[in-house]
């Protein structure tokens, strides 16, 4: 399942902003992959933080055959998570600090302490504050389910590193500041996602007449995981 977004947005971003307009004619519409599955969101984002995109398909279907063996399902449920132990989730790849994280969620989940399909309902801001209360998940996390899950039309992240890079290199700044990345975000409302698939593209080296102008220290920070 992909990003549901039809022209109409593109459009409508390629008025707001030329520099951004010559990126989306030159490579058109992009396709992302979605979740749509609240649930499997959290634990699929948990899982990959600070890992590569490799590591992360490698370690979620370890994750998945490792429920499948013990519960016999043929999909992941809180219940079916909250039958491993947190040696058995680890076990899949990943730190014993993640599988506590995942654990933890799942138990809240299915112990109805916490109530994910109520996020559905709530404004970004308030998602953002419901899932950084559940360990292991801060504003960026929060922010990447909204987008890959829920389909949020506008979000931004001034916490994701790729973002900021794709700014930098889109309009040659050598920093993006708080107050510059405020204006772009309001700049590409209410289509801040979209924005950001095409942030994304730039940053990761589509157009090689984009360079980044960032000092030295600052193009190696941005080359951490995200």
């Amino acid at each position: 399942m992909y990003f549901i977004y039809s022209e109409e947005e593109l459009c409508l971003l390629k008025k707001k902003d030329k520099k951004l307009a010559s990126v989306i004619d030159k490579i058109g519409k992009l396709e992302r992959r979605v979740r749509p599955d609240l649930f499997l969101a959290v634990i699929y984002t948990i899982t990959g933080q600070q890992i590569s995109m490799k590591a992360h398909r490698t370690i979620w279907e370890r994750l998945e055959n490792k429920v499948f063996e013990k519960s016999q399902c043929s999909k992941i449920s809180s219940a079916h998570v909250c039958a491993l132990s947190e040696e058995e989730i680890q076990s899949c790849g990943m730190s014993l600090r993640k599988a506590r994280y995942i654990l933890d969620f799942s138990q809240k989940v299915e112990g109805k302490e916490f109530d994910i399909h109520a996020l559905q309902s709530m404004s970004d801001e308030d998602v953002v504050k419901a899932l950084s209360s559940l360990k292991g998940i801060g504003a960026w996390t929060a922010e990447m389910i909204m987008l890959f899950s829920m389909q949020r039309p506008d979000i931004l992240s001034f916490g994701d590193l790729a973002i900021l890079r794709g700014l930098r290199m889109l309009y040659q700044k050598e920093e993006i500041t708080k107050e510059d990345f405020q204006y772009y975000k309001k700049k590409f409302s209410p289509y801040g996602s979209i924005a950001s698939f095409y942030l994304w593209e730039i940053a990761g080296g589509k157009f090689p007449e984009f360079v980044d102008p960032a000092p030295v220290k600052e193009k190696e920070k941005s080359k951490k995981p995200e």
